[in-house]
């Protein structure tokens, strides 16, 4: 890898966009030239996508293929649906928490209501 300073990685990003084609444009790996950007303590420039992965959310709720959506953002289909399926377990784990959360001084209501039980305990047998 030859030897390239942080304003020269930058350049070849917003030129290339991703680790793979950085690496194919050099020579080398899509990990050597992930390497160099952590150790020049450069971010990936996928690290902020989430006005792209609204916009995908946003176009896979108005029934739009995931293969059209692929198409349209330039990713592999694969990709596409990591992005849906990734926002769709946040969302259900956000309703999760919500639920959990709401159902708490329902429970609490519902012990203070009931009456306190007895703890009964085994019988010890007499020899």
């Amino acid at each position: 890898m030859p030897k390239m300073s942080k304003v020269q990685f930058v350049k070849l990003q917003k030129k290339h966009k991703t680790d793979a084609a950085i690496g194919e444009a050099l020579g080398v790996t899509r990990q050597a030239v992930h390497q160099l950007r952590k150790k020049l303590g450069i971010e990936s420039s996928a690290a902020d996508n989430s006005g792209r992965n609204a916009a995908i959310i946003q176009a896979y709720g108005a029934g739009m293929s995931g293969t059209a959506i692929a198409k349209k953002f330039g990713l592999s289909i694969s990709q596409t649906y990591r992005v849906i399926n990734a926002l769709k377990d946040k969302a259900k784990r956000a309703a999760k928490k919500a639920e959990a959360k709401a159902a708490k001084p329902a429970k609490k209501a519902a012990k203070k209501a009931s009456p306190a039980k007895k703890k009964v305990g085994k019988k010890k047998k007499k020899s």
